[in-house]
């Protein structure tokens, strides 16, 4: 029996029986986790093929220093869709099917955890705060503002995650102007119009609201970049400048940053797609290149970088570079893991499935993700 079998089979005892709290989290003294989703839904052709990448620094540096893995999998099961929301939360959870509609509009995939998430389990396991485990998100998938947290009884809220996103910061901009009061009539209503759109987009509503750390984080970025948007770097960019000054102010233990822009691809100019490959892998440098030059974090940290899905590969569909067709190169990834502690310099020759990223992230930190159907990739280890 395989363990996504037994895990479902075991699924309705352990949610039917109370789970005890440890009576004190322990310090963290572990490595900090970058987990990188070189998200958007990319193919290996133009990530890890040697020849053809646009992704130098990932394929010809990153790949070296640590675990190379190019044969990942998203499994082939029934409901199992390749697409972003439901990859990332198979890499958060380590498992498939792990979600529930949160109350979707149309080509909006409103999904939130059903089973706990890194972060829970993390805050769980340590005494670790809330701003120094981090989604840092894109402006253009706020359905993906849901992943702070699960719906698991023993878990939930008390155990999130914050969260880096334009949407968190025009949310504190906003509230932050009808506060002050001191912008004319028109301006004041229309910040109040926005602030109340966005809280209605959250039919959960953010509660409880996001920590001083992370305010004092949006009232420099604030103070740095003005209220008008202009200023501020937009898609992939933007989460790597938000990634970076988190590093330097936040000191997060645990950081996903959910790149995105490749999607862009779906309305059919390839060069969105890799020139968005190429945006992502300047942003991986400037991030390892942040940490390999900070104490804090330099000789103690692990990356792990991986896709959320993979992309189709017929190109005689009228619009290329699809992943909603559940085709074989869609379920196909890849990934690296590099830093402290891990084997460097090795390419796994075996298929690897995507849910083993949680358990090993969990391992990685000293943890257990319980309730993961994956299986830990011990060839990480050194």
């Amino acid at each position: 029996m395989d363990r996504r079998t037994f895990n479902l089979g075991l699924g309705a005892a352990i949610a039917a029986a109370p789970v005890v709290r440890q009576a004190s989290a322990r310090e963290y003294t572990g490595p900090n986790v970058i987990l990188i989703r070189f998200g958007g839904g990319v193919r290996r052709a133009e990530t890890i093929d040697e020849a053809a990448t646009y992704a130098p620094y990932l394929r010809h540096v990153l790949a070296g220093r640590g675990l190379f893995i190019p044969d990942m999998r998203i499994a082939q099961l029934d409901g199992v869709n390749t697409s972003h929301a439901e990859g990332t939360l198979n890499l958060l959870t380590g498992r498939y099917l792990a979600y529930r509609d949160a109350g979707s509009k149309f080509l909006q995939d409103r999904l939130e955890p059903t089973e706990p998430t890194l972060f829970e389990y993390l805050r769980d396991a340590f005494d670790i705060p809330s701003h120094q485990a981090l989604l840092v998100n894109g402006e253009d998938r706020p359905q993906e503002e849901f992943f702070t947290y699960g719906v698991n009884e023993h878990y939930g809220i008390a155990y999130r995650s914050e969260m880096l996103s334009l949407h968190r910061f025009k949310l504190y901009k906003f509230a932050r102007i009808v506060e002050e009061g001191r912008a004319d009539e028109a301006t004041l209503a229309d910040a109040q119009k926005q602030y109340d759109a966005l809280i209605a987009a959250d039919p959960r509503t953010i509660t409880p609201d996001q920590s001083p750390e992370v305010t004092a984080f949006w009232e420099d970025w604030r103070a740095h970049y003005g209220d008008d948007g202009l200023r501020n770097p937009r898609g992939d960019r933007l989460l790597t400048a938000l990634a970076t000054r988190a590093l330097h102010q936040l000191r997060p233990r645990l950081m996903m940053v959910n790149y995105q822009d490749p999607d862009y691809v779906h309305w059919g100019n390839a060069s969105h797609y890799t020139r968005a490959i190429q945006i992502i892998d300047d942003g991986l440098q400037r991030l390892v290149e942040t940490v390999d030059a900070d104490p804090f974090y330099r000789g103690n940290t692990v990356f792990v970088i991986t896709p959320d899905c993979g992309r189709d590969e017929n190109p005689l569909m009228d619009v290329p570079f699809q992943h909603h067709f559940n085709s074989r190169a869609a379920h196909e990834t890849w990934a690296v893991v590099f830093g402290s502690g891990i084997e460097r310099g090795r390419t796994l020759d075996r298929s690897v499935d995507q849910s083993a990223i949680a358990p090993t992230v969990a391992a990685i930190m000293g943890f257990q993700a319980s309730r993961a159907e994956g299986n830990v990739l011990t060839e990480v280890f050194a």
